[in-house]
């Protein structure tokens, strides 16, 4: 009965979701007691709703632990021989199990903002609730109708199709959740400005209110993205860490506007401007979230991300989308003069750094959403099938990137309202002294001069070298002495911001280093076989035939040396037996037994400075095979500088000044009067 429990659980929550979203917002509108009583629904209602998604969850999870075959979900995506950690895991490995952890993610963030909420007033949490109740009935509608999890198979299946092989590895116990806390916390952000626009209201204690979720909703985006990435590389063997995949792009683009959205709620709380842009980043936010959802689950798309192929499915997350979009949007123009425009700013200010990048960020979105609906809308209008691929994004893309980049390293430094170019370069002079002689001499001492490098070691150093510049200033005292007890003087959002910061440089010399100087070979290799790899030699050892838990691999054994200590170049047997191996990797062929799909399975021996990547592609006969071979310069620094930004940005999430309790202050600026 654990299946029909599970659709119990889910139906009931579809109604309290459906309570939580009418009765606490007819009781906002309401100046009686009867209102003050509808609006006390919605905390109850909030946790009740996030306790029937854990435990319809739960269920869905336990049948896949006990291998419920009557479930068809379980016999399609699970197999007797599946391993524990991955029968949990394809609780979300599956179309309709990832809808459900989208619900119980959406339902944990209403619990969460019910739970911490007490500092908001009444009428603008029941607003924010009710609001992200109706999205949850939304989704809920979507899982009961079309995507039902519990669906009974009948026959029971002997034995399950076996979960897909590229999901069978650590990374997707992690990524999906990861994601997912991304992508549906941007709904909060949505749900605060929902509120706003109908209260008509938004000055510097909402901003404040709002920030600290849509933070934490990108800090988890940014860790979900970076872990894909991460994934990526070492499961498909071919070495590359972004192919600019529609699915890769669908949650780059919400990633790219909460990136502009936490920098315009960061001027709205502190200056009571971009009001009317804040809310537009909000709605377009949380809308790509949705549009990500419709490309990955409509059938659309051929990806190795993409989950289903029913159109029925596709068309109901499209009219979802299209209602929450299209309402907003028309609710946003309805109530956008009563916002207002705030104070003004001049053409030299922080204010119009922070714009000038938040348009940069979102033409850059705009950018990567053409490249990816392009090929689908011809292919819709039957006007043929093209293919846009990384030349397209990244000839478009990193162009609007580098005035983002270099505006990122002054806009920290500049003055609010007004701030002079004298001024700003007196402070930033050595800063950008540093980051050009560097960059221009750095490369010489590899390989010469290479235009692309230098410049990209530019901006990181630039952006390095204005963050110590900010610190330093932060840590100086009135007597021009640097004094660490000025720790304390500021805010941990200002420590998280450099903090971030420093994490984007970091990425932008992982990511030119890695492009400007990997080694990459693809060739034939024979047992016994020695090849030079840059500074390393690479020894085909030998081949072994092991057998795992549900696939059987043939796994093969490479030996890293130095090239000179291991006779590079050298094709004997023999080559560099003398020199001890720095490293011994052992990539594998898999075929699982379930399905007959093959997988490549890379071995890497990593370091903060390069990695060594080796897969083994097909066999060319008993004793040679493809196999891909590669060094990758600095890749790690790449997910080092993702971890950096999102440890900024829970420090930043974690600033006093966003649970102190403004109760009473707000209290007086939005009663239900008012609203």
């Amino acid at each position: 009965m654990i299946a029909e429990f599970g659709q119990y659980t889910l139906a009931l929550a579809l109604a309290v979701a459906i309570v939580l979203g009418t009765l606490p917002m007819i009781g906002s509108f309401l100046r009686s007691s009867l209102g003050a009583r509808l609006m006390a629904v919605d905390r109850p209602a909030a946790i009740l709703l996030a306790a029937l998604a854990i435990l319809a969850f739960g269920s869905l999870g336990a049948l896949f632990v006990r291998n419920d075959f009557s479930v068809a979900l379980v016999a399609t995506h699970s197999n007797l021989h599946l391993p524990l950690h991955y029968r949990i895991a394809a609780t979300w490995g599956s179309h309709e199990g990832s809808m459900l952890l989208w619900v119980l993610i959406l339902s944990f963030w209403t619990g969460a903002v019910s739970f911490f909420s007490s500092s908001l007033p009444d009428v603008l949490r029941a607003r924010i609730l009710s609001t992200m109740g109706l999205v949850g009935a939304g989704f809920l509608l979507f899982l009961l109708f079309t995507s039902n999890p519990f669906e009974r198979l009948m026959p029971p299946a002997a034995d399950g199709r076996d979960l897909n092989p590229l999901l069978q590895d650590p990374g997707m116990v992690f990524h999906p959740p990861l994601l997912y806390m991304g992508y549906v916390g941007l709904s909060v952000a949505f749900a605060f400005s929902i509120a706003g626009l109908i209260g008509g209201r938004f000055d510097a204690a909402w901003a404040r209110w709002a920030r600290p979720w849509t933070v934490v909703a990108w800090c988890f985006l940014t860790l979900g993205i970076a872990l894909g990435s991460f994934w990526a590389y070492y499961e498909l063997g071919w070495g590359g860490w972004w192919f600019w995949d529609p699915v890769e792009n669908a949650s780059f683009m919400p990633w790219l506007v909460a990136t502009a959205l936490i920098h315009s709620l960061a001027v709205a709380e502190k200056r009571g401007t971009f009001k009317s842009w804040t809310v537009l980043l909000a709605i377009l936010g949380f809308g790509l979230s949705l549009l990500g959802t419709f490309l990955v689950r409509s059938g659309v798309l051929t990806s190795v991300h993409a989950f289903a192929t029913d159109p029925a499915r596709g068309v109901f997350i499209l009219f979802f989308l299209s209602i929450v979009v299209g309402g907003s949007l028309t609710l946003f123009a309805v109530r956008a003069p009563a916002i207002g425009n705030g104070p003004g700013f001049s053409a030299i200010s922080r204010e119009s750094l922070l714009l000038a990048n938040n348009v940069l960020l979102v033409v850059a979105m705009a950018a990567v959403l053409l490249g990816t609906l392009y090929p689908l809308i011809l292919d819709t209008l039957d006007m043929g099938k093209i293919s846009v691929g990384p030349p397209y994004f990244e000839s478009v893309f990193v162009p609007m990137m580098a005035p983002a980049l270099f505006l990122m390293g002054i806009g920290p430094i500049a003055r609010w309202k007004q701030a002079q170019l004298p001024d700003l370069f007196a402070r930033l002079r050595w800063a950008l002294a540093i980051a050009v002689v560097a960059s221009l001499l750095l490369p010489l001492t590899v390989d010469g001069f290479r235009p692309m490098t230098s410049i990209g070691l530019f901006f990181a150093l630039w952006i390095a070298a204005c963050v110590v510049v900010a610190v330093l200033d932060m840590l100086r005292g009135p007597d021009g002495r640097l004094s660490p007890s000025r720790v304390k003087l500021h805010p941990a959002s200002a420590w998280g911001m450099h903090f971030a910061h420093l994490g984007v440089a970091i990425f932008v010399a992982g990511v030119t280093l890695s492009n400007s100087y990997s080694v990459d070979r693809e060739l034939r290799m024979e047992v016994g076989q020695t090849i030079t790899l840059g500074d390393y030699a690479i020894r085909f050892v030998g081949l072994q035939e092991v057998p795992g838990p549900n696939y059987d691999a043939t796994r093969g054994r490479f030996e890293v040396r130095k090239a000179g200590a291991a006779g590079a170049g050298t094709a004997g047997a023999g080559a560099g037996e003398d020199a001890a191996p720095l490293a011994v990797l052992s990539p594998e062929k898999r075929i699982y037994r379930a399905s007959g799909q093959p997988m490549t399975e890379a071995a890497i021996d990593r370091g903060l400075t390069r990695d060594v990547y080796l897969s083994m592609g097909e066999p060319l006969g008993a004793q040679a095979w493809v196999v891909r071979a590669h060094v990758k310069p600095f890749v790690n620094w790449i997910w080092l500088g993702c971890l950096v930004m999102a440890l900024g940005g829970f420090v930043s999430a974690a600033d006093k000044r966003y649970r102190r309790r403004l109760a009473e202050r707000a209290a007086a600026q939005m009663t239900p009067a008012a609203a």
